[in-house]
């Protein structure tokens, strides 16, 4: 199983420890060739010790990586030809409808689901599950403006067309992937300390703090009980 990611990527982790669980070879495919001659962050060292083979690519081919010949080409680079292929960040019609129990599981429970939102697959199966009366919300962690679109196409790939009712803000990205700021660290610092919950940085510090201030907004009507699907721990 071959699939994509950046050099922090929850989902690159996640497969990693996937194949390794499920006896799976895993090839990961990882932005930035630069970062190929260096020590392995963390998060990459994880997929290493899990039994993830890393194969580094330029940034303008990995954002080619949809393109059918450049995809040939990195499959035939990764040594990996034979490779069933996952999209970056999971997001799939399959995935999509596995995702869709999250917000089955909080229907008729909640008004708001809220969720962070990289690739929006998770934000699309969430919308699907919900059903009437309950409304998802999606918070960017990127720059770029293209997740209403994606969001889209996944319902329609999965569902054959739109369900639920969901939104965008795109407010709080903090100026982009895996970008923390000073305000946005101190904010998931005084999270941590007010509830003793530990707090990862590149979705869910974005997603809570999004709520916060949305709420100061007063976005949500008096009485409402809003959800923050958490999508992940601190790591390491």
């Amino acid at each position: 199983m071959l699939t994509f990611g950046g050099a922090y990527s929850n989902h690159l982790r996640a497969t990693a420890a996937a194949g390794r669980l499920l006896g799976l070879r895993t090839v990961g495919v990882v932005r930035g060739q630069e970062l190929a001659g260096r020590p392995l962050n963390p998060s990459l060292g994880r997929c290493a010790a899990d039994g993830m083979r890393l194969h580094f690519v330029d940034r303008s081919t990995y954002r080619r990586k949809t393109d059918p010949r450049t995809l040939a080409a990195v499959l035939r680079a990764a040594d990996a030809e034979d490779a069933l292929v996952v999209p970056e960040g999971g997001s799939n019609s399959a995935a999509v409808r596995g995702c869709r129990a999250l917000g089955e599981e909080l229907a008729g429970r909640v008004d708001v689901a809220a969720v962070a939102c990289g690739t929006g697959g998770t934000l699309a199966g969430l919308a699907a599950g919900l059903g009437d009366g309950t409304r998802a919300l999606g918070i960017p962690v990127l720059k770029g403006g293209f997740l209403p679109d994606a969001v889209r196409a996944l319902q329609h790939g999965a569902f054959g067309g739109p369900r639920g009712d969901w939104s965008l803000d795109d407010r709080f990205h903090f100026g982009g992937y895996a970008r923390v700021t000073p305000e946005l660290e101190a904010f998931a610092e005084d999270f941590e300390h007010r509830h003793g919950l530990p707090v990862e940085r590149l979705y869910v510090a974005k997603l809570l703090y999004a709520l916060v201030v949305l709420a100061g907004e007063d976005a949500f009507p008096r009485g409402s009980t809003v959800a923050a699907v958490i999508t992940g721990r601190p790591f390491p």
